[in-house]
């Protein structure tokens, strides 16, 4: 078994490697037919097994590196862990403000708040331990490479498991873009940007997408100069476009200089620096200085050396693996779940689709991945979490729609925590109070568009929320507030006439 190892090499760096990709781990051995081999033991991969070995299935797991995937080791935990550290810098800059002492003018202890990264990652990386997994579930976990050799076998370092079902959960890889002296000159990636230990003074951010803004405004606040490449005129392009406008102010408050529409057309290594050649829109080549270059421009799924040739699974490189709504691939017994075959590239979406793929795999049930509510967040401050259809989905659509905008400046709560700029936006289908999607941007808006989701799923109107009690003064109460903007447009002129006529009577 191939040893792991997980720089800077420290105590919770260790515990973290024994827990997720244990040295002296031994693999079982195969004894009989699995009703399921998981291949991937990402957020994908681990569900599906917990849940089917918790309803009597034998399942094997295999995983050629770290049990946890990318959220656990080099995604969701610890960019969430840098993230709060670099809010906390952010208050305690904006204390004078609420009446405390005005701060000092000591930088950041960037060293500190990684330390603190790796230590809430090895606590939480328990959940996700070999020994759990084999304990607890009873799963047998294979540690090494798995690859197909056959339409129902998977082999990993020389032993053999065969199937009735199997699934596909391998995940997806950042990639780099084609940048002339961009791996000479070597960067970071967010498998790698974890390993830090020292700031880096000046810090490019290639890519204005969730993971790029994201790791861009943290970074500022820990100390670091930060220069954002966006090929775009705005970051966050997928997202509603006043809602990233309110993004994009905040980032030009905080000091992250923006380079809009704009294309990196080299890299260049000059001694410890790394100098970026880059054009703007109809403008001169410029170049600037960095210490250290992010890449955060696309991801692609991984696919490779898994032998899907010979178990009859068809791929593409870019796309992953072929599926249909029930995540079944061109195999009738391999189904595949995660961001090796889905364009929502979400930890919560990848558990979803495992409990699709339970179902359908080993219960012969007709679940669709078509039918899930999907929601989002990305967790800049503000954050911006979205559910269902954008005002440009409808339209692509056909479907005539209302929009409802309450800005947060309206809202009590955000006025009073000095957190106004932002908004709560629902798209609802013309004439009726269903709704189709909304975004909001707030300081906890991950927490606020459940109740938008929850509505959706359950079908409920926006009339529904209106009759919701919400502690008073919450944020939460603007998507109140948008329901009663809603009621209040249905008074329509003869609507109110007939009101007035009846209070007249009343009288």
């Amino acid at each position: 078994m191939t040893t792991v190892r997980v720089p800077p090499e420290d105590e919770y760096n260790a515990t973290l490697v024994a827990n997720v990709h244990p040295p002296d781990w031994r693999n079982p051995e195969p004894a009989g037919r699995y009703n399921l081999v998981v291949l991937g033991a990402g957020t994908a991969g681990l569900v599906t097994a917990a849940v089917s070995a918790s309803l009597g299935a034998r399942v094997a797991l295999v995983e050629r590196h770290l049990l946890g995937g990318d959220c656990l080791n080099v995604g969701c935990v610890p960019s969430k862990a840098v993230i709060r550290s670099g809010r906390r810098v952010a208050e305690a800059r904006a204390a004078e403000e609420l009446g405390l002492a005005p701060p000092s003018d000591a930088e950041p202890d960037f060293a500190a708040a990684m330390r603190r990264m790796r230590r809430v990652r090895a606590q939480i990386s328990h959940e996700d331990a070999v020994a759990r997994y084999a304990r607890e579930f009873g799963v047998d976990v294979y540690l090494g490479e798995g690859r197909f050799v056959g339409p129902d076998v998977v082999q990993v370092d020389g032993c053999k498991l065969r199937f009735a079902r199997a699934v596909i959960a391998t995940g997806g890889r950042p990639v780099a873009p084609p940048i002339e002296g961009l791996e000479q000159a070597g960067y970071l990636t967010n498998e790698t940007l974890f390993e830090l230990t020292e700031r880096p003074r000046r810090l490019a951010v290639i890519g204005g997408g969730p993971i790029g803004c994201e790791m861009a405004q943290a970074f500022r606040r820990l100390g670091s100069e930060v220069v954002l490449f966006e090929q775009t005129g705005h970051i966050l392009v997928r997202e509603d476009p006043d809602a990233a406008a309110i993004v994009q102010r905040a980032f030009l408050r905080e000091g992250i200089q923006l380079v809009l529409e704009s294309r990196v057309n080299k890299v260049e290594r000059k001694g410890d620096e790394k100098v970026v050649h880059f054009a703007r829109n109809g403008m001169a080549a410029e170049a600037l200085p960095f210490d250290a270059l992010l890449i955060s421009a696309g991801r692609r799924p991984n696919v490779e050396d898994l032998g899907l040739e010979a178990a009859g699974v068809a791929y593409e490189p870019r796309r992953g693996v072929r599926v249909d709504d029930r995540l079944r691939t061109s195999n009738r017994n391999v189904y595949a779940a995660g961001d090796v075959c889905m364009d929502w590239k979400f930890t919560h979406a990848a558990d979803a689709a495992a409990k699709i793929v339970v179902q359908n795999a080993l219960f012969f049930g007709r679940k669709r991945l078509s039918n899930l509510v999907m929601p989002w967040c990305t967790y800049t401050e503000p954050e911006i979490a979205h559910v269902g259809l954008y005002a440009r989905d409808a339209e692509a659509r056909g479907i005539e729609y209302q929009s409802l905008l309450i800005p947060l400046s309206q809202n009590n709560r955000a006025v009073a925590d000095g957190a106004e700029d932002g908004l709560v936006k629902l798209h609802l289908k013309r004439g009726t109070d269903r709704i189709l999607g909304g975004t909001v941007v707030a300081a906890h808006a991950g927490e606020m568009i459940s109740q938008v989701t929850l509505a959706m799923v359950g079908k409920l109107g926006l009339s529904t929320l209106l009759n919701v009690i919400y502690p008073y003064p919450t944020q939460s109460e603007a998507i109140k507030r948008a329901a009663g903007e809603h009621a209040r447009s249905r008074l329509t002129p003869g609507v109110k006439r007939l009101l007035g006529a009846w209070m007249r009577w009343r009288r």
